[in-house]
């Protein structure tokens, strides 16, 4: 399940990590934290057989998405340790796919949610939520609500934080399949007790920077948005929209959308414009952020309800004031690709057949889209109309993750593998 945001000026994630000399993938929706990248796929007439497959890999259940960088790729899976269901984060080799380190965090278990597929493709249940990598640690929120940090060169515990322990955390049906935000070294999770129901935790030490607000937590991740010159963080809570300072945790604006079982795609910034959706009859809207005196004020621009187009869990991504994404519905068996217009909630194009898989955008003009049953597609970002670049079959399992470009190499993976793809020119 899965989170996007495209933002006026935005510091990037790849800043706070380690450099290297290649492009990296540091965290769920990537290095700009919106779904986007400006690598390009260098090689888009593949072969009837797809592009070179480099490596693949198991990867036990679940539906964690890959985070890369220096050399390694990051995960989470579930495997059996001393006979107990356990989440663990994997380590892979970037260029082998061999394992470097896995480090088991805390029991997996997760109500079935991840049980009702999209085309029968039902490959069991697992971790939903990705790490986050920078300045050599690697920082997971788990689905318990344990925040942890990890050593990147061994997978040794730095620090962990129980929030439901700690902080009177209050977990969701399914359990939480947010991924902790990164920025300026401070991580932003939802899932606390009242007084504390937003966190930002210290990234070297653990320790609470602030604390905040009653709202209950939903599935998805936060964002980092600069609206009218104003860095915050906007959290998806079951209240809807709410925007916080990222250094005080005090409330900037709201916006109230309705909550039904699950919210799990992030919000979605704009320039001045922010887009949220839910599935299970909820639907979409969008609101304009307005600068009131030294405050603000969230205007709506328009909401559609119920499922004939909303997203479920698979964040769109923005490009020249349009989404495009897999717009999911109520029953997740089509899940097409849908390009909408931000502004006014219009539908320029839609294709089925890719489930609720999930996509990015890279080199500023290409959608890489990844369907539930494992085929990558190549797309223009347009909104004339759908057109097909390329298309393969890469993966068996099912594939709620999503996928990543990261010098030249896209990764992807299902419930049962991993699969490292070789897109160079």
């Amino acid at each position: 399940m899965k989170n996007a945001v495209l933002l006026l000026t935005f510091t990037p994630l790849l800043a706070l990590a380690t450099a290297t000399a290649a492009p990296s993938w540091p965290a769920y929706r990537g290095p700009q934290g919106d779904g986007t990248t400006t690598e390009k796929v260098g090689k888009t007439l593949w072969p009837s057989a797809g592009p070179k497959k480099l490596w693949t890999a198991e990867t036990p259940t679940g539906f964690s998405s890959f985070a890369v960088d220096a050399g390694r790729a990051f995960t989470l899976v579930q495997k059996e340790i001393d006979g107990v269901p356990t989440e663990v984060c994997l380590a892979l080799d970037a260029a082998t796919g061999k394992e470097v380190w896995a480090t088991p965090l805390k029991l997996a278990k997760y109500d079935g949610g991840g049980n009702d597929g999209a085309s029968g493709n039902n490959g069991g249940d697992g971790p939903r939520s990705t790490p986050t990598v920078a300045d050599g640690k690697v920082f997971i929120l788990g689905a318990n609500l344990d925040l942890h940090a990890l050593d990147a060169t061994t997978g040794k515990s730095l620090w962990s934080k129980d929030i439901v322990a700690e902080h009177g955390g209050r977990n969701i049906q399914w359990k939480s399949a947010a991924s902790p935000l990164l920025e300026d070294g401070l991580i932003y999770v939802a899932g606390g007790g009242e007084g504390q129901a937003l966190l930002a935790i210290k990234a070297d030490s653990g320790e609470v920077a602030w604390k905040a607000e009653d709202d209950k937590m939903t599935h998805a991740t936060p964002v980092a948005a600069t609206i009218h010159g104003v860095r915050q963080i906007v959290f998806f809570t079951q209240n809807g929209l709410v925007a916080v300072g990222p250094k005080d945790g005090k409330v900037l604006w709201r916006y109230n959308f309705p909550y039904r079982i699950s919210t799990a795609a992030s919000p979605i910034v704009h320039q001045d414009m922010v887009y949220c959706a839910a599935g299970y009859g909820v639907g979409m809207g969008c609101a304009k952020i307005l600068k009131k005196g030294s405050g603000f004020e969230a205007e709506e621009l328009w909401r559609k309800e119920g499922d004939k187009v909303t997203n479920h869990w698979s964040s769109p991504v923005v490009k020249d004031g349009h989404l495009y994404g897999m717009f999911s519905f109520k029953k997740y068996g089509k899940g097409p690709v849908t390009c909408l217009e931000m502004a006014t909630g219009e539908v320029k194009w839609s294709q089925d057949g890719f489930g609720p898989g999930n996509l990015i955008l890279t080199g500023g003009d290409t959608l890489l889209a990844l369907s539930d049953t494992g085929e990558l597609v190549l797309i223009p970002a347009s909104p004339d109309k759908y057109k097909e670049i390329a298309r393969a079959d890469v993966l068996d399992g099912k594939c709620w993750s999503t996928p990543v470009l990261a010098n030249g190499t896209i990764f992807a993976r299902s419930t049962k593998e991993a699969v490292a793809v070789d897109v160079t020119k």
